[in-house]
């Protein structure tokens, strides 16, 4: 696809970070936006300032883990634009840090939820319609390196991001199987100048740790301080939504905007080719 206006995107966490970068990016194509977020005041700021540049956008209030308001979501875009063409998954939470055996069964429902469960509800929710359309559509999930690699302490968040990369080759491959107009495309992004390091905000109090776990959090916070500098010195959303549609133009399904990251994921297919032991590749 190379001529996106009066396309139609949806984008999930759409309020910062990635999802607005891309929505921005979606303005200046000339598409018509849904922002969708749990952080409703964020989201209501995200609307205003594409709104103020010109852009045709409605928000719409969405916790992506619960397949109704998914639902709801897509009757929204359907109401106000009469189509989709894009989906954008990308609502996502960082989910924290630690060991394996150390991660609390709410640590993995919330993650779960935000990132593996949101991107399950975009895809049955949206892929119905896009089908029924029978026109050129495209769903892009965002991922993450830490779907191609693996590294101690982030369990939960590369688990989710896995499987996405196995969820969109899956769909990529059934839907050229029957011929489809809908592509496939997944983000890896790595450092990102985000808030997902700060994810705990958003958090339901339904699933937050108990007070007992407060001391671990504690010890988290070198490592969790680290990765935000890290973050803070990355690539912007504005320059990760470039690299987006420029694939998109390019039709490509794999979309790594960091080309050192390719070394790291090639390591651990050697891990695998070859039948050796999981090698630590940020290990100094």
């Amino acid at each position: 696809m190379t001529n996106f206006k009066n396309q139609v995107a949806v984008i999930t966490g759409a309020a910062n970070g990635i999802g607005f970068g891309i929505a921005e990016r979606c303005a200046q194509e000339g598409l018509k936006i849904v922002l969708s977020d749990i952080e409703t005041e964020a989201l209501a700021k995200a609307e205003h300032k594409l709104r103020a540049a010109g852009a045709d956008v409605i928000s719409v209030q969405t916790d992506v883990s619960k397949a109704q308001e998914v639902e709801k979501l897509a009757q929204k875009t359907i109401d106000a634009f009469g189509k989709v063409n894009f989906i954008f998954n990308n609502a996502g939470v960082s989910g924290g840090t630690g060991n394996s055996w150390e991660r609390t069964q709410s640590d993995w429902e919330w993650t779960l939820g935000v990132n593996l469960w949101g991107v399950i509800h975009g895809i049955r929710t949206f892929v119905p319609i896009m089908l029924e359309q029978d026109t050129e559509c495209y769903v892009i999930n965002t991922a993450s390196t830490a779907a191609l690699i693996s590294m101690p302490g982030e369990v939960i968040y590369s688990a989710s991001k896995h499987a996405i990369i196995s969820m969109s080759e899956t769909l990529h491959l059934e839907l050229e199987q029957i011929e489809s107009k809908i592509k496939v495309a997944v983000i890896c992004p790595f450092l990102v100048n985000t808030k997902i390091i700060t994810s705990e905000r958003n958090r339901p109090k339904t699933q937050q740790n108990q007070t007992k776990q407060a001391p671990k959090a504690q010890e988290d916070a070198p490592v969790d301080d680290a990765w935000a500098k890290a973050l803070e010195q990355g690539q912007s959303p504005a320059e990760l939504a470039n690299c987006v549609f420029q694939a998109i133009r390019e039709d490509k399904f794999y979309i790594i905007p960091d080309p050192a990251m390719k070394p790291m994921a090639e390591s651990r297919m050697q891990d695998i080719m070859q039948e050796r032991n999981p090698s630590n590749v940020f290990a100094p």
